[in-house]
């Protein structure tokens, strides 16, 4: 059972099930549709496949998603320490804490990732900060993401049995040690598998780096188009290599959260 959210009843999973199908039908007309025209124009001759089927293309383009995952890591590792800083500022009982981290939690999740890249790479050069180009695009990610991540700690924390803080408190610990010893550290547990979608959407961001031309999968891909005009095929394959990465992490958070479920029946007595 997810933290954040409820469970949806018997109706909400029929509407689901229909919207899936549906979906999932629209996809594979789109897809049919695209490869008849793909071949229509020859997109899809041999000739045009080979050159990725050497060596030097796949370094290339694994180079870009070497540097994907270092933006997407460090952004992370930030937004997290950040987040859980919020979190712990929104739950304060000191309204001097609690109102501004509530306030940029708010406001952060209402402005596009883009405009924070923006503000970073035109805004802030002009008051002498022009950051290197890797921090170009992981300040943006890691400002956005850590209201997100602030949340999903939140949940996890409130969803902490009271009795634990109490506890904590009987047998001589601060607010502040029974918080990081004994509450924390199963808040962590129950929202490990949003913390990892979260992460998946944040992996997905670092295309932006392609705004700010640092050398992300995208931006490598634009790069490679360019010099072997062959457009449409590397846009297909580095899609593909986004497709393979977001659905391996996908899968990951949902076995997590299944690890989770049977978990918590089993302490709660459950089937």
């Amino acid at each position: 059972m997810s933290v954040l959210f409820d469970e949806p009843g018997p109706k909400a999973v029929r509407r689901i099930r229909v919207a899936t199908v549906l979906g999932t039908l629209a996809v594979v007309a789109l897809a049919v549709l695209a490869v008849r025209q793909f071949a229509a124009n020859g997109q899809l001759d041999a000739a045009r496949w080979q050159p990725y089927a050497t060596w030097p293309m796949w370094r290339y383009l694994l180079n870009g998603l070497w540097s994907t995952f270092l933006a997407a890591v460090v952004s992370a590792v930030l937004a997290m320490a950040f987040g859980l800083l919020l979190a712990l500022g929104r739950l304060s009982p000191r309204a001097w804490v609690r109102g501004p981290s509530a306030a940029y939690v708010e406001v952060v999740r209402t402005i596009p990732a883009l405009l924070l890249v923006y503000v970073v790479l035109f805004a802030l050069p002009r008051y002498g900060l022009d950051l290197p180009l890797f921090w170009k695009l992981v300040v943006p990610l890691t400002v956005s993401n850590a209201a997100a991540y602030a949340e999903i700690f939140r949940a996890g924390i409130n969803s902490v049995e009271r009795g634990q803080m109490e506890a904590g408190l009987a047998i001589g610990l601060t607010r502040l040690r029974a918080m990081l010893l004994v509450v924390l550290p199963q808040a962590a547990r129950r929202v490990l598998p949003s913390l990892v979608s979260q992460s998946v959407g944040l992996l997905k961001d670092t295309s932006l780096g392609f705004v700010v031309s640092y050398g992300e999968l995208l931006y490598s891909g634009k790069v490679l188009a360019a010099y072997n005009g062959l457009l449409i095929q590397t846009y297909l394959v580095v899609a593909l290599i986004y497709l393979v990465v977001n659905m391996s992490l996908s899968k990951l958070a949902r076995v997590l959260e299944a690890r989770q479920s049977v978990t918590l029946r089993r302490r709660t007595g459950g089937a």
